[in-house]
C-alpha cells in the first residue's frame, strides 16, 4: 500500500490550493479516503472524507473545501478555497483498506501567510 500525497504549498490569505493523494497496492473504489491535517504543536485531526456516495467535513472548513475522487485514477483531491491562516498544517492522506486497516502518506505542507 503507498499513498503520496503532493500540491501543498504557500498561498496567501483568500487563496486556493488542490492537493493530491495517488494511491497505489489496494482496491481504492471501495476504500474510504480522508484528508487530515495537523498544525504545529496539535493533534492531527480529520479534515474530510469521501466514503462511496458520502462526504464528510469538519466544521472549520465546511463549504470552503472539498474532497473528490478519481475511480479511474486511483486518486483523491482537496480542493481548499477560501484559505486562512489557520489552515496551516501537514496535511496527511488515509485510506482505510479493507475497512479495517489505516494507512497514511507522508503529509504535505500547506502554509498560509501573506
Amino acid at each position: 500500500v503507498q499513498l503520496v500525497e503532493s500540491g501543498g504549498g504557500l498561498v496567501q490569505p483568500g487563496g486556493s490550493l488542490r492537493l493530491s493523494c495517488s494511491a497505489s497496492g489496494f482496491t481504492f473504489i471501495s476504500s474510504p479516503m480522508s484528508w487530515y491535517r495537523q498544525a504545529l504543536g496539535k493533534e492531527r485531526d480529520m479534515v474530510a472524507t469521501s466514503d462511496g456516495g458520502s462526504t464528510n467535513y469538519a466544521d472549520s472548513v465546511k463549504g470552503r473545501f472539498t474532497i473528490s475522487r478519481d475511480n479511474a485514477k486511483n486518486t483523491v483531491y482537496l480542493q481548499m478555497n477560501s484559505l486562512k491562516p489557520e489552515d496551516t498544517a501537514v496535511y496527511y492522506c488515509k485510506g482505510i483498506v479493507d475497512r479495517r486497516f489505516n494507512y497514511w502518506g507522508q503529509g504535505t505542507q500547506v502554509t498560509v501567510s501573506s
